[in-house]
């Protein structure tokens, strides 16, 4: 029923305007913060840890505009598949360039920051040649995810849908796979999407976190680079791209891998708490996800 209301919006929009979109997207983005309260208070705690010097009003004001910005993805992908009206910026791609080049294969570290989607989508652009494989996560009954994933999927990107339950060991093989023939692959670097994945704990805003280990394991064992992706929303129908590459090395034994996956994920967790710093209301992730706090 949603994806059919939403194939409605978006004919209205083509047709009036794109004021009808907007407000389409006001009205879902103030729907979840007032039906929700446990997201709102999964957020002041995150606000609170991120900007600790401020009050609980202003906390909540944060929280109410991330809502609000999050559904930019909404009509920022509306604004590029009807009219191709986004521009981008960016720093760092010549490290995608000289993977793709070189065939070295890649893993594209994306995090619930910014638009990860819309990176995807202006990436592809940007190269049309370059492989790119996503693992995303399977919520049950989420249209939404539904038809984000087909959006993606008509650009060329491959989609592979990570189980939260019993998920398939055969997903990790088609990765390897992809990478040994020169692929990018992309894996969320913030979020445990599984009971029981491999993680590792790191501090962040003074807090505990659990990060997924894969996406260092893949890099090392595979001797593929590995770049952390950022898509930064700098104004509207504006982007800007920031990439890193993360250098572990040559590590041969397996305490030597552990200390290197330690050292990775602290990086990667350095890079996030930068980005919210300078972005903190670009924060798409609405979960309780900060451990317990640090002395």
């Amino acid at each position: 029923m949603a994806d059919i209301f939403y194939q409605w919006i978006v004919h209205l929009s083509k047709k009036y305007g794109v004021w009808v979109f907007k407000i389409y997207v006001w009205i879902v983005a103030t729907g979840f913060f007032m039906i929700f309260p446990s997201g709102v208070v999964a957020g002041v705690r995150f606000y609170r840890a991120l900007i600790p010097q401020k009050k609980l009003l202003f906390h909540l004001w944060c929280v109410w505009r991330q809502y609000h910005n999050f559904t930019s993805i909404f009509l920022d992908r509306f604004l590029l598949e009807e009219f191709a009206d986004i521009s981008y910026s960016s720093e760092g791609w010549e490290y995608i360039e000289k993977a793709f080049e070189e065939k070295t294969g890649g893993i594209i570290l994306m995090s619930h920051i910014g638009n990860w989607e819309m990176a995807a989508h202006l990436l592809k652009r940007k190269n049309p040649d370059i492989p790119l494989l996503l693992y995303m996560g399977v919520k049950q009954k989420e249209q939404m995810e539904r038809m984000q994933k087909e959006s993606l999927s008509g650009t060329g990107i491959r989609i592979i849908g990570v189980e939260k339950q019993n998920p398939s060991p055969f997903d990790i093989i088609d990765g390897v796979n992809f990478l040994k023939k020169g692929g990018m692959v992309s894996l969320t670097g913030d979020r445990i999407w599984y009971e029981g994945q491999k993680s590792v704990l790191v501090n962040f805003l003074g807090h505990e976190l659990k990060l997924p280990e894969t996406p260092y394991v893949f890099s090392m064992l595979s001797g593929c680079p590995l770049f952390v992706f950022f898509a930064f929303r700098t104004g509207p129908k504006k982007y800007h791209f920031s990439i890193t590459k993360l250098d572990f090395g040559r590590s041969c034994s397996r305490s030597e891998r552990k200390e290197a996956v330690k050292n990775l994920s602290r990086q990667y967790a350095l890079l996030l708490e930068q980005a919210l710093y300078k972005y903190p209301l670009q924060w798409g992730n609405f979960g309780s996800f900060l451990g317990k706090r640090l002395e």
